[in-house]
């Protein structure tokens, strides 16, 4: 085996099933593993306050992990190829390794420090540890002019998927790794000013569990008894059925391929029907990171380009109805139960983030930028992928989106989804007690009396203004 190897982790901050540590503890005698803040290089999209709170934790969890098995971990702030380039020379390291992500501006950024690194003579090398397949391989058959390329449609890439699956195995986490020279210099996880200076945190922290082993505990929970229900009750945000592992996803500490093994240790596509629905949303989040690869432009515009012409309200006409939705404070029972459960949790149900992205984009004719932002801030599982998929779906006008005349509506989402109202009770406690039919006839003067707010738009008038801003665009 040979001298020293840098292992950059960067949101993969796991020990089983990483890659690039095990390619580093396999050829090198020396681990140095390694952090480098420098959100600078992820452009205007860098992580937002939610994911600041959580990467706080998680590197601090990451260096106990990594203090258990011999080692720690060397923090850096600065820019991403000084800082490599300076701990390459500390170290006398021979080789630099990590594990590939797929935002543009970090692509990028990777591009230019591989290359740097192998003009210097070392060995720099990315693994696929984020995704199952990377965004590149499954494409349609046939040349570009024949209908070959990126799937823009959820079904057939699904579909190709399943055809080519090729297995998960199970890599088990070191039992023991190399000491860290003393003497490299490592800054504190504080010294980064990740943590906002207000209470937001503490109300988080009530919530979740950060970490490697939580992760794997959430996992082995859902594994164990929830997915069985999946299929069923996924869409009901009163009960708990869906997974919570998307920030454990989206921070590395589980990866796709534990989730997969957890449900089929034989690594193959998973039986019945929960276990199969769940690594179909595995599916979904792969088309994003595949769509997001292809078309790097959409986290900023619409990937059906008519949509960059289409008729949004002007900021200074949508600033109050955009601070009543941020603020859980729209008047419609179900939006607002869905924005304050992202204010107190940094998470919010799938099918309620659907409701409330419908209602400011079509209902209040607001950009789905302004909704893209937002959630960029608030999510702990914030994912620029899934994030501008998501909003694109549902403004109808990304990759298999929306047909522009769904327009969700709150109240008849609530009594399918929430039918005893216990979700919208949770989150509005001014409504505490009232039903579904209760709810849909709420006046003003029992609005006020409980001191929750008017609706700011009749849902009817919205739907009819949005479709026709939409049939502006939709030929």
């Amino acid at each position: 085996m040979s001298g020293t190897a840098l292992v950059w982790f960067r949101r993969d901050f796991r020990l089983a099933d990483n890659p690039a540590l095990d390619h580093a503890r396999g050829r090198h005698r020396r681990v140095v593993p390694v952090y480098v803040h420098d959100p600078e290089s992820e452009g205007h999209w860098a992580p937002g306050a939610a994911s600041r709170w959580w990467l706080h934790d998680a590197l601090g969890d990451l260096d106990e992990r990594l203090a258990s098995r011999g080692s720690r971990l060397i923090v850096r702030a600065g820019e991403t190829g000084g800082q490599l380039d300076e701990l390459v020379r500390e170290t006398g390291a021979v080789a630099v390794y990590w594990n590939r992500l797929y935002e543009p501006a970090i692509v990028e950024r990777d591009r230019r420090i591989k290359r740097r690194l192998r003009r210097a003579g070392l060995e720099a090398t990315g693994f696929r540890a984020a995704v199952l397949f990377e965004p590149w391989e499954l494409q349609r058959d046939g040349s570009a002019s024949s209908g070959g390329g990126p799937y823009k449609v959820f079904t057939p890439y699904w579909n190709r998927m399943q055809r080519d699956w090729r297995g998960v195995a199970r890599r088990p986490e070191p039992r023991e790794l190399p000491g860290v020279d003393p003497g490299i210099r490592s800054q504190t996880v504080e010294s980064l000013g990740l943590l906002p200076d207000h209470p937001w945190p503490d109300s988080l922290a009530e919530h979740w569990e950060i970490g490697e082993l939580a992760g794997r505990r959430r996992l082995g929970e859902f594994a164990d008894d929830a997915v069985r229900h999946y299929h069923g009750r996924r869409d009901r945000p009163d009960r708990p059925g869906t997974s919570r592992l998307s920030p454990y996803l989206h921070f590395g500490h589980v990866s796709p391929a534990q989730a997969v093994a957890a449900l089929s240790p034989s690594g193959e596509l998973p039986g019945g029907r929960g276990p199969l629905a769940f690594v179909r949303e595995l599916a979904w989040r792969e088309f994003s990171t595949m769509l997001l690869h292809h078309f790097p432009e959409t986290p900023d515009r619409p990937l059906q380009g008519r949509f960059e012409a289409f008729p949004w309200r002007k900021p200074d006409d949508y600033a109050d109805d955009l601070h009543a939705w941020q603020r859980g404070r729209t008047g419609v029972p179900l939006v607002d139960a869905g924005m304050r459960e992202l204010r107190a949790t940094g998470w919010m149900h799938n099918r309620v983030r659907m409701v409330v992205a419908s209602y400011l984009t079509k209902n209040l004719l607001i950009p789905w930028l302004e909704g893209a932002r937002w959630f960029w801030d608030e999510l702990v599982d914030a994912d620029l992928a899934n994030n501008t998929q998501g909003w694109q779906w549902t403004a109808g006008c990304g990759a298999d989106a929306a047909p522009y005349f769904r327009v969700f509506n709150p109240e008849l989402q609530a009594g399918r989804f929430d039918p005893d109202a216990a979700y919208i009770g949770r989150w509005c406690p001014e409504l505490g007690g009232l039903g579904p039919k209760a709810l849909a006839r709420l006046g003003d003067d029992e609005r006020r009396r409980r001191g929750y707010p008017a609706m700011r738009i009749d849902l009817k008038a919205g739907r009819e203004r949005a479709l026709a801003a939409y049939g502006r665009v939709s030929g």
